[in-house]
């Protein structure tokens, strides 16, 4: 009676952990959803600019910003240790190390950006416009990378709602700025689809700022002073940080990027199957908030577990979030079989693209399935501070595993561009194996549930 007591209260103190993060992912998803919607409603021209600008700034933002994720377990584990006092010089370590990450990448975007782009066949137009919205951009990229650092510590301390709410709060913000710089209204300047990197980047500043109040007036966050004192420099603690955090970023940057690789491999099909390929992978990007939410919410309980050498609830919680996922993940695979055609005709009403769409689709069912193992996985395994094998597995399962064979069934086969997204479903399922069978080990040998503290 105990145990299903017990569990019945893990599952609700992860789901309260949950939603919020489900609803803050689902938000930030929305904010590009709403860029491209309103840059297109401008003209093509400064849409398809936005879009270039974006498939290039994705990966490498996923990827760095995925460092400073190893802000999470870090607190989680001082927390759980009860360590308290220590936790306002680690935040404040990451928000260092983020502002220096943040200038590395504005000099390398100074640099390198118009080389990547005069070696793309792009029309004068949205060359300029991929140029003048990354530049836009990059207005905003030291409070976007110092964000990550505070939202990691205010959802280290399980007060996800509060990143729900500044989210929220962002996504008006997002759009008002959107409709005064990409139209010009009011008085501003019409700037097409470099206004919505302007808007993008004074929402950043916004949202920055009003953590920065939070964190400083309201509790329990104040409670830790993370900004009553200007802490001196450590590179023993940046070290920490990136020796958790680079492989978490590298492991982000191999998943996401693979899909920027499949677009531009596929860039030799007709316009209509490129056009569906997109519009499949952008609803299953959609779909993958779900499980990526978990994978977060399981950072944070099974990194304070384990940091209060509580192992046995740490294995409860991992498991218990990965079955949430995967009841999920048939939930929307039901949804995918029963309506793909529904689905396909959100974005479109040519019947040619529609058809096809339906088509990927149907692929798409088996991402939510392998997707639905390997997220929660890598969560629990962050919350671990198991990140290194991780990272390998990540590597060999998306780009020596997945892309290889989708490349050589797309191009030495009859399955076409549909050979891409059955290497795609390859690698995603190779790494839900391997990663999986990290995790058993890592609880038997390294964390078994045998040295459980009492609670």
């Amino acid at each position: 009676m105990d145990q299903t007591y017990n569990k019945k209260e893990k599952l609700r103190q992860l789901l309260f952990i949950l939603i919020p993060i489900l609803i803050t992912q689902l938000a930030m998803y929305s904010m590009t959803f709403i860029d491209t919607l309103m840059t297109g409603r401008y003209s093509s021209d400064d849409l398809a600019g936005v879009a270039i600008g974006s498939s290039l700034w994705v990966p490498v933002f996923t990827g760095l910003s995925g460092i400073l994720l190893a802000v999470t377990p870090i607190v989680s584990h001082l927390v759980g240790a009860k360590k308290q006092g220590n936790v306002a010089f680690s935040v404040i370590q990451g928000v260092y190390l983020s502002v220096i990450m943040a200038l590395i990448v504005f000099a390398a975007g100074a640099f390198s950006l118009t080389p990547i782009l005069n070696g793309m066949s792009l029309e004068s137009r949205v060359h300029e416009t991929a140029f003048d919205y990354l530049a836009a951009l990059s207005t905003g990229l030291i409070p976007l990378f110092a964000y990550n650092v505070l939202r990691s510590f205010i959802d280290a301390l399980g007060k996800t709602r509060v990143s729900m709410i500044i989210t929220l709060i962002s996504l008006p913000i997002n759009v008002v700025f959107n409709y005064l710089f990409i139209y010009g209204k009011f008085g501003f300047p019409e700037l097409g689809g470099a206004g919505a990197g302007f808007a993008s980047a004074i929402t950043y500043w916004l949202i920055t700022l009003i953590s920065f109040y939070i964190i400083h007036k309201h509790t329990p966050f104040s409670s830790y002073g993370v900004f009553r004192k200007l802490h001196a420099v450590s590179l023993a603690k940046w070290k920490e940080i990136l020796l958790i955090g680079i492989p978490i970023g590298l492991s982000i940057f191999f998943e996401t990027s693979i899909f920027s690789a499949v677009t531009l491999l596929m860039s030799n099909f007709e316009t209509k199957v490129i056009a569906a390929h997109q519009i499949a992978l952008n609803f299953a990007s959609l779909l993958y908030m779900i499980p990526l939410s978990i994978s977060m919410a399981l950072t944070i309980v099974v990194g304070f577990e384990v940091g209060a050498a509580r192992y046995g609830d740490a294995k409860e919680y991992s498991w218990i979030g990965v079955v949430i996922a995967v009841l999920m993940a048939l939930v929307c695979a039901a949804i995918l079989l029963l309506f793909p055609e529904e689905v396909a005709s959100i974005y479109t009403k040519d019947a040619n693209v529609l058809k096809l769409t339906a088509h990927f689709l149907i692929y798409a069912l088996f991402f939510q399935l392998s997707d639905a193992i390997q997220a929660p996985v890598q969560g629990a395994l962050r919350g671990y501070k198991d990140v290194n094998v991780t990272f390998i597995m990540s590597l060999i399962s998306y780009w020596v595993i997945g892309l290889p064979f989708g490349y050589y069934l797309a191009n030495y086969t009859s399955w076409g561009a549909y050979g891409y997204w059955i290497g795609l479903i390859t690698g995603l399922a190779a790494g839900a194996i391997t990663l999986t069978s990290r995790l058993i080990y890592i609880q038997k040998r390294k964390f078994p549930a045998g040295l459980q503290k009492n609670s």
